[in-house]
């Protein structure tokens, strides 16, 4: 009885459902099993789309900790680093004509080089104006290193460079022109020039009559570029100009004869420090201008090294209103009574 008790009630729980669906499923050839798996499926959809629906919500927040993270492990230069960088002002004022090219420009080659030999050292050159350089300095603005010619007038604060020139050590050449008079063809006298056949090219603030005046040489005074036409087209026999018209002669292909006039020159571009704080990096660029191989590539721009220069030439701190009075001294003969004063030697 107890058997048929044991079995009565597996059979009765099978009847009542509890493997009723096993059964029923084999029975019915598992027919009622899709609907359930559907079930399940629709189950696990509804909570796919309720966690995706959560994580839209917390992205913003991750990107958030991301950008968080990235600022506090990415490595960064330290304050100490940043605060050793010591940036040099140049300025450059060309007062009169060069060869080719820019003197700003090769300044910048230089530049390039002397920070690649020094750490943490920048050198800006900025081109001015020989006007905007004076409302610069009216303004109380002052570069590190000045790059100059004839005209700029006196400036104070420079410091001594350690060289001279012209009995003066706070400002030297690092490159030059020369005058030279000019002809088409080979009738160039050994002295002089016939009168009344020569223009005399001016292109800036320097004195090329006192060229003309130390050569011996009488002409008209042209602008620089109307000089050079005037010339070519025949006008003038002779031209009293410079090395910039060796460059504009050599761009045209034009056949020349020329005679080197060595007695005076002003085309002298010079270079003085200002800055006593950054003083040693400022030595460092002027060395490094003033140094044989960089003087040596001069003639990228047509013009010619420092060294050796010679003969006489004006103050170099001359103003340019001081530089028009001696050009009326030199016109009118009352430069002769003060030559030594106006013009002095430079060696």
């Amino acid at each position: 009885m107890k058997k048929s008790n044991t079995v009565y009630s597996a059979q009765a729980l099978s009847d009542r459902g509890f493997f009723g669906r096993r059964a029923r499923g084999r029975a019915a050839g598992e027919a009622e099993a899709s609907p359930n798996f559907f079930c399940i499926f629709q189950r696990c959809a509804a909570y796919d789309k309720r966690m995706s629906v959560h994580f839209k919500r917390i992205i913003p927040f991750l990107l958030l900790a991301a950008l968080v993270l990235s600022v506090l492990i990415y490595p960064r230069g330290s304050p100490t680093e940043a605060s050793q960088s010591i940036v040099v002002r140049i300025w450059n004022v060309d007062t009169f004509e060069g060869g080719k090219g820019s003197r700003a420009s090769f300044l910048k080659r230089v530049a390039g080089r002397a920070e690649q030999e020094q750490n943490g050292v920048f050198y800006h050159v900025t081109v001015y104006t020989l006007h905007g350089i004076r409302e610069a300095f009216a303004k109380g603005e002052r570069p590190d290193i000045l790059s100059f010619g004839v005209g700029i007038g006196s400036i104070d604060g420079m410091i001594p460079l350690g060289e001279s020139f012209g009995g003066r050590d706070i400002a030297v050449p690092w490159c030059r022109g020369a005058y030279y008079l000019f002809s088409l063809s080979d009738n160039l006298p050994e002295q002089g020039a016939p009168d009344g056949r020569t223009v005399l090219s001016s292109g800036g603030t320097n004195l090329v009559e006192a060229s003309a005046y130390f050569a011996g040489i009488s002409g008209t005074t042209e602008e620089s570029l109307t000089a050079y036409l005037s010339f070519l087209s025949g006008r003038y026999d002779f031209m009293l100009g410079t090395q910039r018209d060796i460059c504009r002669f050599a761009s045209r292909g034009v056949n020349f004869y020329s005679r080197l006039l060595p007695v005076y020159c002003d085309l002298y571009q010079y270079i003085s420090i200002l800055s006593e704080d950054k003083l040693d990096v400022c030595q460092a660029f002027v060395k490094l201008l003033l140094s044989e191989e960089v003087q040596n590539s001069l003639y990228e721009i047509g013009m010619y090294p420092a060294k050796g220069a010679q003969g006489r030439s004006v103050d170099f701190f001359s103003s340019a209103e001081r530089l028009s009075e001696v050009r009326s001294m030199l016109r009118d003969g009352t430069a002769e009574r003060q030559l030594d004063m106006l013009f002095p030697m430079i060696g």
